[in-house]
Formats: C-alpha cells, sequence, structure tokens
C-alpha cells in the first residue's frame, strides 16, 4: 500500500478555534490561544503521523478586515497558503455561522480546485437543533467536499474529521521524521508562550500592540537550569508603564505564568528576564515588523 501524505491549511475567521484545533490534534501545546482574537500571527506547521500517513498542518491567523501593516501581513500568510496546500481545512463556529468574514473567505475558495473541508466547531456551546440548517446552507453552495461538526476543545468529532481529512490524502513521501511534531524553533515557541501570557493578563489594546523577541537563551546542565533574556516591544509610553504595572506587579505577574508554563514544556528550572522596550507604532511599520520576525 502506497504511504498518503499532504499539507492541510487550517483557516477561517479569527477566533474560531483553529489553533485549539491543532493542539487538539496533536495532543500537545503548539499553538497558543486566548479567547481574545488575531491572537494567532504567524503560520505554525504542525505534523500528524498515523499508520501509513502523514498530514501536515498548518496553523494560519484568522482571515479579516485589515487595519495595520501587522493584520495585512496576518491575512497575506493566510491568504497564500490557498495555493500551498493539498487540503484547505475551512473554520467556523456554530454559533457566528454567518459573519461577514466569511463571504469574503468563501470568495476565495471559490478559486482554488483543491479539497474543502468544512468544520463547523463549538458544537459544545451552541443549541444542537442550529446544527442541520447551518449544514444544509452550507450544504448547497457545492463549495466542500464533506462537512464535519466538532468541538475542538472536547475533542467531539475529531476523530470524524481526521478520517475524514485522511480519506482526501493522496500518495505521498513522508515529509518528516515520524519523532517530529513541528519545524518551529526554541525561541519562537518561547516568545509565544510570553505573548500568550500578556494576552491573559492585560486587556484592550495592549495584547495586540506587543511582541516579544529573545535576546539569550542558555542552557546550564550542572544545575538543570534554563535562563531565557526576552524583550517585549509595546508602541508607547503608556504601554509600558501598564505592561510593567505598579511596582513591576504585572510584569512578575506576566513571567511567572510564562515560567510555570515552560517549565512543564521543556521539564527543567526556568530562569526568566522580561525587559519591555517601547518601539513607536512597529505595527504601522514595515521594517519594524520584520525585525520582530512578521
Amino acid at each position: 500500500m502506497s504511504f498518503l501524505s499532504g499539507f492541510i491549511a487550517i483557516i477561517g475567521p479569527p477566533n474560531v478555534g483553529k489553533s485549539t484545533l491543532l493542539n487538539r490534534i496533536l495532543g500537545t501545546k503548539l499553538a497558543i490561544v486566548s479567547p481574545k482574537p488575531q491572537t494567532t500571527r504567524n503560520r505554525i506547521l504542525g505534523i500528524y503521523h498515523g499508520d501509513g500517513f502523514q498530514m501536515v498542518f498548518m496553523d494560519t491567523p484568522g482571515i479579516h478586515k485589515t487595519k495595520t501593516r501587522l493584520h495585512e501581513s496576518m491575512v497575506q500568510s493566510a491568504l497564500a497558503t490557498f495555493h500551498e496546500v493539498d487540503i484547505l481545512l475551512f473554520m467556523i463556529e456554530m454559533d457566528r455561522a454567518r459573519d461577514h468574514e466569511i463571504a469574503s473567505i468563501t470568495s476565495n475558495l471559490k478559486k482554488t480546485k483543491r479539497p474543502c473541508i468544512l468544520a463547523i466547531n463549538k458544537i459544545d456551546t451552541g443549541q444542537k437543533d442550529r446544527l442541520l440548517p447551518i449544514i444544509s446552507t452550507y450544504n448547497q453552495n457545492n463549495l466542500f467536499d464533506d462537512i464535519v461538526p466538532i468541538s475542538a476543545l472536547t475533542g467531539d468529532g475529531v476523530d470524524t474529521l481526521l478520517e475524514t481529512l485522511k480519506s482526501k490524502l493522496e500518495p505521498g513521501p513522508q515529509f518528516f521524521p515520524e519523532d517530529m511534531t513541528t519545524d518551529i524553533s526554541e525561541a519562537f515557541l518561547i516568545s509565544e508562550i510570553i505573548r500568550e501570557k500578556i494576552y491573559v493578563h492585560t486587556r484592550k489594546e495592549l495584547p495586540y500592540s506587543s511582541a516579544v523577541t529573545m535576546d539569550s537563551i542558555k542552557e546550564n546542565p550542572d544545575n538543570d537550569l534554563l535562563s531565557i533574556s526576552a524583550r517585549i516591544h509595546v508602541e508607547t509610553g503608556s504601554q509600558k508603564k501598564i505592561l510593567i504595572g505598579r511596582g513591576g506587579k504585572m510584569i512578575k505577574a506576566i513571567g511567572r505564568s510564562a515560567r510555570l508554563e515552560l517549565e512543564k514544556i521543556f521539564g527543567v528550572r526556568i530562569y526568566l528576564d522580561l525587559m519591555v522596550r517601547v518601539e513607536k507604532n512597529w505595527s504601522r511599520d514595515t521594517r519594524a515588523l520584520r525585525r520582530l520576525g512578521y
């Protein structure tokens, strides 16, 4: 029997659960999540290994109306996957099945000839009697090969979704070794965990005005310690004050949350040093975006 493989882009509006689904499929936290939209800024690759097949998932930023150069970069990154992968997995929420972003996304989907699966997420949070009319509506446009209701949070329907995706794979190579689940770097993972904690602990525009870069990562095998120095970039002096907090209370809370999660991931003690730097209007500056990894 031929080996089956393929690249699958997880696409959709912001905050529909794309990253939660990727983490559920892989059984590990690879992509950060938060209740706030536009949490994912970069494409994140996750590799699912099965018996005789391999699925290479790309978690993409939510497709939305852009306001800044950062948002524009995020959306362009997501739209580019339409022509780079073998299968498109389009996700929507059951209770937001008619959001205004969906029409623009489906118009782009019509231009591709790749298999497209619709996953209706968050079926655990809505009224089940609303599901069949939604499926019927999306069946009428003949855009999707299959429609699968799921809950990425609880795992309900995810096995069915994986079987459906497997049925669309074609014979191909094993792109990655079996012990590999992602191609993201250690530094990127650390910066994303820190950024997630900024989303958790702060409000309003601050999470969207923050970026994280690594200054240094040093291992000390003698005392089983990983020393990390990271820099948080914000756009204004007032944002810096909020992020640091009175007496350093906010930055300490962010650092502690990040440190505890990083210790679980790496299995060693972590020393985490966070510095805050003002880089005015970085989200609107093309050169700054490149320097910060976007």
